[in-house]
């Protein structure tokens, strides 16, 4: 029974729960590991995951859940009210004190917090609120919160969690509408999206009111982010980074994270049986950031997948696209545009800043290149020099081959 597990308990059973969470982007609990998981410093089993705030710092948070009960079935979900594994659930109070404890400690900057649905979707809504309420109010915390919130709860309690929360995130769950229905029966792929519409329209509003008024409050300052699960469902990538493009560009999303499916325990029938690869999560990555930093359409990622609609495995979406489209380079770099150097394989939004700075005062030359990127094999097919040009190495049908990274065996020791 959950009221007779200690605190300690419910930590290590809610914190593992919400592992399965990529929307703070989790890098684990590994890099502080004590020995047997003790002492000063360790963070193993504690939820502690790491995660950027809006000003590019790496902040440590606490990921918990409120609760890992449910009345959702949602088959990929390992929460599900038809899932047999321990439960647990934190009073608001409990959630605000471990916060504080953690925090006193040094260990963490800040509070991740979701939860399954519990009694109802307002109900749970409120109960995540008043752990927020009890941190801000009653003891001035500070610190960056990211509270997960619920697209079936009322309108007043999600703008009520934006008053007290950093960022806000609704889960889409899935990158399909026809996904969603087979998978998550319970949820509406129209009442997420009208939910995150909202809660868009009212942090738009705050900018505008803090521009005017000194004193108007602040709602969701870091954004709305949210989370897509990859391979459960027969979403491709082209699908995938289709739907990924709509809600950066529908709701002002700050991010878009993709969960590579993994198989859970009791899993039901209907799903795969085996994990898609990281890599493929990897490259959906790479390819967002494509479209969010190196001005490429979506329709331009798209071009760079193979005939099923997935992105290459072997090499990044980038390169793809550059080898689909030779004619379009080399490009002189020395006179080409900041987009024209962008499309260069093996070139950085940072590697193009320092070219485009350096140009100003000498004539490039390869050596030049070799100094401001990282690998001057990948971008010499694609690049004009003073003394260099690629004549028939851009053109050359082995090119992917010998740009592809090379497998190799890892050392175990």
């Amino acid at each position: 029974m959950a009221q007779q597990l200690s605190l300690r308990q419910k930590l290590e059973i809610l914190a593992d729960a919400a592992k399965y969470d990529a929307s703070c982007a989790s890098s684990g609990t590994a890099k502080k590991d004590s020995r047997g998981g003790k002492g000063v410093g360790s963070t193993e089993g504690m939820g502690i995951c790491h995660a950027y705030a809006p000003d590019g710092r790496c902040i440590s948070l606490l990921k918990i859940l409120l609760t890992n009960h449910c009345i959702f079935d949602c088959h990929y979900c390992i929460n599900r009210k038809s899932s047999n594994v321990r439960r647990a659930r934190f009073t608001p109070q409990e959630v605000a004190d471990l916060t504080l404890s953690f925090y006193k400690r040094n260990y963490i900057e800040g509070l991740f917090l979701s939860s399954g649905i519990v009694k109802s979707a307002n109900h749970t809504m409120e109960q995540l609120i008043e752990a927020a309420r009890i941190l801000r109010e009653e003891h001035d915390f500070r610190g960056y919160i990211h509270l997960k919130t619920i697209p079936e709860a009322d309108a007043e309690l999600i703008h009520e969690a934006g008053l007290y929360a950093d960022r806000v995130s609704i889960n889409v769950e899935l990158p399909t509408d026809s996904g969603l229905t087979r998978l998550a029966p319970d949820k509406n792929a129209r009442q997420i999206e009208g939910a995150m519409d909202r809660t868009k329209v009212r942090i738009l509003q705050a900018k505008d009111e803090r521009k005017r008024f000194r004193h108007a409050p602040r709602f969701a300052p870091a954004g709305q982010s949210t989370q897509m699960i990859v391979g459960a469902d027969g979403a491709s990538d082209v699908d995938i980074m289709g739907r990924a493009s709509a809600l950066y560009g529908n709701f002002g999303l700050r991010r878009v994270y993709y969960s590579a499916f993994s198989p859970i325990p009791d899993a039901s029938a209907v799903l795969p049986l085996k994990r898609p690869p990281l890599i493929r999560e990897h490259r959906l990555y790479q390819s967002d950031w494509l479209m969010r930093f190196y001005g490429y359409a979506p329709g331009e990622v798209a071009e760079a997948a193979e005939a099923d609609g997935n992105l290459p495995l072997d090499i990044d979406p980038k390169l793809a696209w550059a080898l689909k489209f030779r004619e379009r380079f080399p490009v002189d770099v020395n006179r080409a545009s900041r987009e024209e150097l962008l499309r260069v394989p093996g070139l950085g939004t940072k590697a193009v800043a320092k070219i485009l700075a350096a140009r100003r005062h000498r004539t490039l030359r390869l050596d030049d290149l070799a100094r401001l990127t990282q690998s001057i094999a990948k971008v010499r097919p694609f690049l004009v020099a003073a003394d260099w040009r690629p004549t028939r190495l851009t053109d050359r049908i082995d090119l992917r081959a010998m740009l592809a990274p090379k497998s190799e065996q890892l050392e175990l020791f």
